[in-house]
């Protein structure tokens, strides 16, 4: 260990540009075991390891760095797996800049360990060598109902699973995985690795319900009788709208109609046919990862060009900074400092133009920085096509408020200590509690709510 003086931070390999761009394949190579092993070992085994620290999961990175290192990676898979659902997973979507890697002690002088990379090679190689995570048989009768397969309701049917109670997931898309499935486009996570996951789980006994929701293909008091807890991990779906004038015209799209309709497109699911960006020009509101997921995903559907407008800097950008360098290399035109004003509709009502004006950063009389429009600044950008990637908001769903669980002021569902609702026995966690967040936390909140589910359902 602790040879980052000897070995510089080496980056998962990139495909060409020219190729990647022309399909949905991962664009990044998982590292080869000597890649993995040696980027382990330039691991100083911090006492207080920041990266832990950092992690929403606290996972064991020194210890699976440690046994990456020495080529142990049967250790190195079950130290992976042990916190978290889908490691994998998550080595490949998560911050890692603003995260665990943006917290390693090296970033000072050396450059962290490329944290992300060796967790998705320690679980590809542990899957390559038969390996699997390991789950208690089902025993006793205690069953939980689940609602939502998305990165939540995934975690929480996992951790349910290891201490052998049985779970039924209740979704309404064709497929599990939520976002995972047709949010996060497949060059940054491929389907398959999504699949694997919840092939797991119904090896391990989970029985999902896809094309099914609550309220109309079941209801939720069913679920509340028939089960003796109720998990709700619905996210939050609701995309935010912008409430420039135009904003309502046919091709001004919100973001994750975007991703999701394209998703189904090579899912050969039925799909809204309306939405077709081929030879048009693109223009996306925004500054996120979910901002860079629709840039990137225009280039791959032959848009004529693709710009990106965000009202910030680059360095302001809410999302992972590799999200924005892949987009600049794959041919994205970025501008900064410009924030949307009316969308231009022709007499069909059909997007022409976007209007825009420049902006600049002040600050308020407490001292944070606010975004100010210039007068007078406005210019016109011409555009087929316009996604807004503004974020998202939760869903009001009727049957939160018929069962007595209380929701806050931002509409998120309330929820104690243990991830448990106003109503008892019925527990909830990811984005539909904490509003829109990293697919993380999402995670974290779904295994704390799991372990509490499971201590008090063996308990009683």
């Amino acid at each position: 260990m602790q040879k980052f003086t000897e070995v510089d931070r080496i980056d998962a390999k990139k495909r060409d540009v020219v190729a990647r761009v022309k399909d949905f394949d991962e664009i990044y190579e998982v590292f080869a075991d000597n890649k993995a092993s040696e980027q382990s070992d330039r691991c100083i085994q911090c006492g207080d390891p920041y990266c832990h620290n950092k992690c929403p999961l606290h996972n064991l990175i020194p210890q699976w760095l440690k046994a990456t290192a020495s080529k142990d990676f049967e250790l190195a898979f079950a130290l992976s797996n042990e916190p978290s659902p889908f490691p994998e997973i998550l080595g490949r979507i998560c911050p890692h800049d603003r995260l665990c890697e943006g917290d390693c002690t090296l970033n000072d002088g050396y450059g962290a360990i490329t944290i992300g990379s060796v967790e998705s090679f320690i679980n590809e190689e542990g899957f390559k060598r038969g390996l699997k995570p390991k789950f208690a048989p089902i025993s006793g009768d205690k069953k939980v109902a689940i609602i939502g397969a998305g990165p939540a309701g995934l975690s929480c049917a996992t951790f349910l699973l290891r201490e052998g109670i049985a779970v039924e997931i209740f979704d309404k898309q064709n497929r599990a995985g939520g976002l995972l499935s047709y949010g996060i486009p497949g060059f940054k996570l491929e389907k398959k690795i999504v699949e694997r996951r919840v092939d797991l789980l119904k090896d391990a006994g989970a029985i999902f319900h896809q094309n099914c929701e609550i309220g109309k293909d079941i209801s939720f008091e069913e679920l509340k009788t028939n089960f003796d807890a109720v998990f709700i991990g619905v996210g939050a779906t609701a995309g935010r709208q912008s409430d420039i004038k135009g904003s309502d015209g046919e091709n001004a799209l919100l973001a994750m109609d975007f991703l999701t309709t394209i998703q189904k497109k090579l899912f050969g699911e039925s799909y809204d046919k309306s939405v077709d960006v081929k030879d048009k020009k693109v223009v996306v509101i925004g500054g996120g990862d979910t901002a860079m997921d629709c840039v990137r995903t225009s280039l791959r559907e032959g848009a004529k060009s693709v710009e990106c407008h965000y009202r910030r800097d680059a360095s302001s950008m809410p999302g992972s900074k590799k999200e924005y360098v892949n987009a600049k290399e794959e041919g994205v035109e970025f501008s900064f400092y410009v924030s949307p004003k009316e969308v231009i509709l022709n007499d069909n009502g059909e997007v022409i133009a976007i209007e825009m004006v420049k902006t600049r950063l002040t600050q308020n009389s407490s001292g944070r920085s606010v975004v100010e429009e210039i007068a007078g600044s406005n210019f016109r950008v011409d555009a087929d096509v316009v996604i807004f990637a503004l974020g998202f908001d939760t869903v009001n769903y009727s049957f939160l408020a018929s069962n007595g669980i209380d929701v806050d002021k931002w509409g998120g569902v309330m929820v104690d200590e243990n991830g448990e609702t106003t109503l008892a026995g019925v527990y909830a966690g990811g984005d539909c509690h904490r509003g829109a967040d990293l697919v993380v936390t999402a995670v974290k909140d779904g295994r704390e709510a799991g372990k509490a589910i499971a201590k008090k359902l063996l308990n009683s």
